[in-house]
């Protein structure tokens, strides 16, 4: 029975092909765009996800809070802090640095760009991978020995050198007001999509480089960021919670008073506001599905109306007002599951171009296709049944007379 009435549906979608069509376009628009914003919605989480694993998601950034009225000299952190803190949590800590960098011009000959110096310890490469392709890292002797030893990306070395391959090279830069000669170490390669690029806020008219972090807090050694990144074995916001207790007492402050802002946080900061955004814009795009059921149920009224001679017969030969329904709503629900698959595909495709565009990977649920494909069949079924529950009381004699 339910195969007589699918053939019958599909012979009436095929006797008036426009008019089907038309009527799938409200289905075929509000599944398309539900499945595309919803997509674009869980790549772009996916990328921001990538992202912070990227930078590091067991990194922490403590001070004392800004928000502190008395300020003293102990509530800044020294090297002898850094080694203190190192041997309170050991292996639980995986790096930590004193998170100095500044921006200052570096001169080779009659070339000058702006550099992003980053200060950072010999192990930095442990929770920050990068491909060496020239040269070597900063090593334990540059930090301690605080030498004028730099290692920057091919990108930098071709702004300021011309090649990339800058090993050995030398140039000039000014550090807190002392213009001192550096050297290049090593160059390294490190690849990014266009989304982490734009992201890490990169630019193709500015370099970058890592020296020695104890370059940055010399002459006096104090600094006002401690920045560690926990090892991945242990539990986050326990460690976290410990760091914090022991900074808050080691400079005789409350916990209250200490400032922490990991990248976990941040991460789950961002992935509820980019899911909440997805879900408000897919539950708009969405209402057009109420107006594409709206269209069902037009066009099932015109076609119960176009149809009431076949009813009739229908019934005269025996037809149960069970079957009439049944046949009426198969109708309306193939229409609606038809627009529902052609406006999946539709969505699916534009994704992919547009991942393809980016050069990223697009996200696309099967839950979230599945239930599309259900939930436009049942909309089929939801605005058919009115028409189909007209056609089935519909009475055979009224109905063979009808003309």
């Amino acid at each position: 029975m339910l195969i007589e009435n699918m053939s019958m549906a599909f012979s009436a979608i095929r006797v008036n092909k426009m008019r089907s069509f038309l009527t799938m376009l409200g289905i075929i628009i509000g599944i398309g765009s539900v499945i595309s914003i919803v997509s674009i919605g869980d790549t772009m989480r996916k990328l921001f996800a990538d992202l912070y694993k990227d930078v590091g998601v067991t990194q922490a950034y403590i001070c004392v809070g800004y928000w502190v009225d008395e300020r003293r000299m102990s509530d800044y952190f020294t090297l002898d802090d850094l080694e203190r803190v190192r041997d309170v949590f050991g292996d639980s800590i995986a790096y930590m640095d004193s998170s100095a960098s500044v921006g200052a011009e570096a001169i080779n000959k009659k070339t000058t760009v702006s550099f992003d110096f980053t200060g950072i310890d010999y192990n930095y490469i442990d929770v920050q991978p990068v491909d060496m392709v020239y040269g070597r890292y900063l090593n334990e002797g540059d930090v301690l020995g605080r030498k004028k030893n730099v290692v920057m990306d091919v990108d930098s070395a071709m702004l300021l050198f011309g090649e990339e391959n800058a090993v050995g090279r030398t140039f000039r830069t000014s550090l807190y007001g002392n213009m001192d000669e550096f050297t290049v170490v090593g160059v390294y390669r490190k690849e990014m999509n266009a989304f982490q690029a734009l992201m890490m806020g990169g630019r193709s008219d500015r370099g970058s480089a890592f020296i020695p972090y104890t370059l940055l807090t010399w002459p006096n050694d104090y600094f006002y960021y401690l920045h560690l990144y926990a090892s991945e074995d242990v539990n986050l916001e326990d460690f976290l919670g410990q760091v914090k207790e022991y900074v808050a007492n080691s400079k005789g402050r409350d916990v209250a008073d200490i400032y922490m802002e990991t990248a976990m946080e941040q991460m789950m900061s961002v992935d509820s506001v980019m899911g909440g955004l997805s879900a408000a814009v897919g539950g708009i795009a969405a209402i057009s599905l109420l107006v594409g059921g709206i269209g069902i149920m037009n066009i099932m009224l015109v076609s119960v109306t176009e149809r009431t001679r076949e009813i009739g017969i229908r019934k005269s030969l025996g037809a149960k007002t069970r079957d009439i329904l049944v046949q009426f709503l198969t109708e309306s629900a193939i229409l609606s599951a038809c627009g529902g698959v052609i406006g999946i595909i539709i969505g699916v495709g534009l994704v992919s171009v547009i991942g393809m565009a980016f050069g990223i990977g697009v996200v696309i649920r099967p839950g979230v296709v599945v239930l599309a494909v259900s939930f436009s069949a049942v909309v089929g079924i939801f605005f058919g049944l009115y028409p189909a529950s007209k056609a089935a009381k519909a009475d055979p004699i009224d109905a063979l007379r009808y003309e």
